[in-house]
This record gives structure tokens, sequence and C-alpha cells, in this order.
């Protein structure tokens, strides 16, 4: 086979096709980068006697992507933001002084009692996405989705 620059000009459009059939729609230079190297440890180990190099590379680069796909959904699930961490400091502090910070006493009293609920569970008891998900049942992006709207709420409200 040839050098690798070669290899990697010639499977780029591959590496670019499992991102879109992954359906990839942001942080784009990671997972290309991510699949280069698959590419990388495909041609590494590229064994000639057992088939021919585009579909070992493509099952590579695929499981890849998977792969690092998976390790993102996991740490977004488990890893709260470190704004999640101030706004939950916050939050504890309102409640115990009993709302003594007015700004934030208002912006809480403008959401609903349910995205009041839902902030309780996320800041305050600090339960995963996943729990937070289980208990609204509704799904874990739903719960995301809900969770950037009150952040942006209460950002506009706090103004």
């Amino acid at each position: 086979m040839d050098v690798f620059e070669n290899v990697l000009t010639q499977y780029e459009p591959m590496i670019s096709a499992c991102m879109r059939k992954l359906n990839i729609y942001k942080n784009h230079e990671f997972y290309k980068q991510a699949g280069r190297i698959a590419l990388w440890r495909a041609w590494v180990k590229y064994d000639a006697t057992k088939g021919d190099f585009a579909p070992f590379a493509y099952r590579t680069i695929y499981g890849a992507i998977l792969d690092e796909l998976k390790k993102e959904k996991r740490v977004e699930e488990t890893v709260n933001p470190v704004e999640d961490e101030k706004l939950s400091i916050l939050i504890d502090h309102a409640l115990i002084c009993n709302f003594e910070n007015e700004n934030l006493g208002f912006a809480l009293e403008k959401l609903t009692s349910t995205e009041r609920e839902l902030i309780s569970w996320i800041f305050v008891e600090g339960i995963s996405l996943q729990q937070a998900a289980t208990r609204a049942g509704i799904t874990i992006p739903g719960i995301k989705k809900r969770r950037e709207r009150m952040l942006e709420k209460l950002r506009e409200s706090m103004k």
C-alpha cells in the first residue's frame, strides 16, 4: 500500500460519509480527526490476505466515530457544565436564604412550577439527566432542551 498521506487523501470522503450516516451536526473537526486516526489504525493493521482494504477501513472508521459519539453521550449525561454548578450554588443559596437574592428570586418566580421542579431536581438535588428524564417521563434530549430553555429564561430575567 502507499504512504499514509495518499491513503488519507483517497479515503477522506469515506470519513465524511460515515459522519453523515451517523448524523453528526456539530464538532465536525473532532469527529473527522477521530476518523483519520481510525483510518491510520486500519492502514497499520491491514492484512491483504484477509480481503480488500476499503470495507475494512469503512468498518474501522465507522466504529471509531460511533465510539466517540457514545463517549460524548456518557459524559454529557453524567457531567453538568460549570454554569450548572454555579447556578446550583445560587439556587441553593437563594432557597436557604428565602430568596434574599431578589434578582434570582424574581427570575425563579417567572418559571412555571414544572420548570422550578426540574431545576430543583437537577441543581439542588443534583440528580443525573437520566434520572430527571425518568421522573418527568420524557427523554434525555427532552430534559436537555427544557434545561437549556430554563437557563435562557433565567439569564434573560436576571438582566
